[in-house]
């Protein structure tokens, strides 16, 4: 009797542990069906030069950077020292939901047939959306 009841302790504690993990699934999935957020991307010359500072300090390695002024909410993504130039980065989605903001962004690699620079790049985006005071989730 003492090992089955061992037996269905251990059994418990396993189908809680994975309830939590489906949880956090399911919260995951909840995050990612907010609404879609209108933004642009800043060139190079419209980045405020206190956030221009930041991503120079920080090129070298990835990065994340939430910048705000006044009026709008900047995000920039970097995704640190790449071989040769010819990357680009994609939007995924700027989404919001009741209490945060969520970013996902990719890097893409050049095409195998284009020419690029021999030179390392450091590819990153800033984008601009309207100032919101939500934490900014980059996924």
């Amino acid at each position: 009797m003492k090992g089955f009841l061992k037996n269905l302790l251990w059994f418990g504690l396993l189908v809680m542990s994975l309830g939590v993990f489906a949880g956090c699934g399911i919260k995951k999935q909840e995050e990612k069906t907010g609404e879609p957020l209108s933004y642009t991307v800043v060139e190079e010359l419209s980045i405020p030069e206190e956030l221009k500072e930041k991503i120079e300090e920080k090129k070298v390695t990835e990065f994340q950077i939430s910048y705000a002024d006044e009026e709008a909410l900047y995000l920039a993504v970097g995704y640190g020292e790449q071989k040769t130039g010819g990357y680009s980065i994609v939007v995924e989605y700027l989404k919001e939901s009741e209490d945060s903001i969520y970013l996902e962004t990719n890097l893409v690699g050049p095409d195998k047939e284009e020419k690029v620079s021999l030179k390392p790049s450091y590819p990153y985006i800033v984008i601009k959306t309207e100032w919101r005071d939500k934490e900014v989730y980059y996924e």
